[in-house]
């Protein structure tokens, strides 16, 4: 099994990228969660994978972190989850969020996940929260206020966009574009969604 890959990125995608390693280019699936960590194409890169092998199929999913494979690892566990949607939730929240959504039954924000509907979220928390300790927990919980605040203020905002018919994908990389626009950093919800829909501008 392969366990982690380290080569020239060669392709780099919200979702994908191509690495070379020894004049062998893989294919290597990717939540947006390791796509915001990657350098620059043609750049040196070590990512971690989790190799799924199936009678039809050999299929490469890589991470940026320890943390975000285990958790994906975590995710393939309950039923009804395959590897598209465990990357999607990687893609719409951060470890963290996830496990503090799984100890804490949030089973809203959890079916909030694109693919996620309240039962697979049920199962979600049922099967997974004896999987993450309390040390996990605690570590969760102790963010930075600021940190938190602003966390919380952008998955609000993506929320609100998906609500209104926005794939999880597309919601989150609106309203980040949204916050890097000028003057936008003690900016409420509702006037990051409007930014956001306006593109940025």
């Amino acid at each position: 099994m392969i366990v982690f890959l380290e080569g020239t990125l060669v392709e780099k995608k919200p979702t994908r990228i191509v690495l070379a390693v020894r004049g062998v280019g893989y294919e290597v699936f990717i939540p947006l969660s390791s796509f915001d960590r990657l350098p620059a194409p043609d750049q040196s890169c070590r990512i971690l994978i989790y190799h799924a092998v199936r009678e039809d199929a050999e299929t490469l999913y890589g991470f940026c972190t320890d943390a975000e494979r285990r958790m994906f690892t975590l995710l393939l566990d309950v039923s009804g989850i395959g590897p598209r949607i465990a990357l999607s939730a990687l893609s719409g929240m951060s470890v963290r969020d996830i496990k503090m959504a799984i100890a804490g039954n949030d089973v809203k924000r959890l079916s909030s996940i694109s693919g996620v509907g309240r039962k697979t979220a049920e199962r979600m928390v049922i099967e997974l929260k004896d999987k993450i300790s309390d040390g996990e927990v605690m570590e969760a919980m102790a963010g930075d206020g600021a940190s938190t605040a602003e966390h919380v203020r952008m998955r609000d905002a993506v929320l609100a966009l998906v609500s209104l018919g926005y794939k999880q994908a597309d919601a989150e990389k609106m309203v980040r574009l949204a916050c890097a626009a000028p003057g936008m950093e003690k900016a409420g919800v509702e006037e990051l969604v409007r930014m956001a829909l306006a593109g940025g501008k």
